[in-house]
């Protein structure tokens, strides 16, 4: 397995090593820059979808945003269109 070697601050050092005292460090490492990766990677693949996405103006936007939105029925009086359920 190769080896990977990297500078950081002293108090971060000491901090890591004080949470994480007693515990396997290669493997924390190593969750830690599967992490990094799987979230650079996501990142990567939304700029990606966005490239390709349809160039639209904020009118245009706000109008297909209000079609895709359901109309809000409102009652003429709220005192004479109480439901009751039996439970």
């Amino acid at each position: 397995m190769p080896n990977v070697n990297f500078s950081v601050p002293e108090d971060v050092k000491e901090a890591f090593d004080t949470t994480f005292d007693g515990q396997n460090k290669s493997a924390l490492m190593t969750s830690l820059m599967r992490e990094a990766v799987e979230r650079a990677q996501s990142q990567q693949r939304i700029l990606a979808r966005r490239q390709n996405a349809p160039h639209i103006t904020e009118e245009q936007f706000r109008a297909a945003r209000e079609e895709g939105r359901p109309q809000v029925l409102r009652p003429a009086s709220l005192h004479n269109n109480i439901n009751f359920v039996a439970i």
